[in-house]
């Protein structure tokens, strides 16, 4: 008769058998506490226990091309580095950037129908507009906004109107910073829209888009921590900063959403995602419908 696992065993048995399976690089629950812990350290975000195999499949590109025997080795190489540099290249490998160009579209929508014409009347002395999109990954959604922006030009005629756009991860910053799309990745904007904002590749470069440097000279790109000490060139109108709270605990929430209060203008706005929320996280913003919030305090 087999032996019965109380819940405790269960969960142990199933860990050691994740273990155990064929892989070409040892990696034990050991490893992967470590290296979630460095990576809740450097960026807040909180990993759960069902992404063991997605970090050993990120990860072991870099154990492969470090040379590194197995995953013990990497743990060492990382504590070790005093560069810094490898946590980096492990942050970089680990954080999904998953974004689309005009994604969740009625914020693009709201931005410019109420958002822009409100700036309008409340900045006219200075004349001065700034958005910050907080996480922007590869670029699309900087870039959504800079079309959102420019379209509205004839609003903002004579304005002082930028972007800064940041992310933790060093390369998708650089794919950003490039503007160069596969064709593939444009779907979510009308014909009219892409003729108009971006060019077309030929020869070598046939089913790929660049953005034309009217919409790339909107925006400042730059690596940012939001764990870490920031402070932005502010005050500012706008953020975007959505489907990156998703990730974090509801301590780390409220500390980065008091810090977005602190550098937004009193009725400034603030975007996230569709799944996210800051019901009991914070009192300084006013909800004002599909995940959008308004500082009032």
């Amino acid at each position: 008769m087999p032996a019965i696992l109380n819940s405790s065993e269960r969960k142990g048995h199933q860990a050691a058998m994740v273990e155990e399976k064929q892989r070409e690089f040892r990696f034990t629950r050991k490893n992967f506490n470590f290296l979630r812990k460095i990576s809740n350290q450097r960026t807040g975000i909180v990993v759960s226990d069902d992404k063991f195999d997605m970090f050993y499949s990120r990860l072991s590109r870099r154990v492969r091309a470090l040379g590194l025997s197995d995953f013990s080795a990497y743990c060492a190489y990382v504590r070790d580095d005093p560069s810094g540099k490898e946590v980096l290249e492990l942050v970089n490998a680990i954080t999904t950037n998953l974004t689309a160009f005009f994604r969740e579209r009625h914020h693009f929508d709201y931005l410019s129908r109420t958002v822009i014409p409100q700036i309008r009347q409340g900045n006219a002395a200075q004349r001065r507009l700034r958005i910050w999109s907080a996480g922007c990954s590869t670029g699309e959604e900087p870039y959504s906004l800079a079309i959102t922006l420019r379209e509205a030009a004839s609003q903002l005629s004579g304005w002082d109107y930028r972007i800064n756009a940041t992310d933790i991860d060093s390369n998708v910053l650089a794919t950003a910073a490039r503007g160069v799309y596969p064709l593939e990745r444009t779907k979510g904007i009308e014909h009219a829209r892409l003729k108009r904002w971006f060019f077309r590749g030929h020869g070598a470069n046939q089913g790929l888009v660049r953005v034309k440097p009217s919409l790339r000279e909107l925006i400042d790109f730059g690596q940012l921590n939001l764990m870490e000490d920031w402070q932005m060139e502010g005050p500012l109108d706008v953020i975007f900063c959505r489907n990156v709270i998703i990730y974090f605990d509801k301590e780390t929430k409220a500390r980065l959403v008091d810090r977005y209060a602190q550098n937004l203008k009193l009725g400034g706005y603030l975007f996230i995602g569709h799944s996210e929320s800051l019901y009991k996280v914070s009192e300084r913003f006013e909800s004002i419908g599909n995940t959008i919030y308004r500082r009032v305090a």
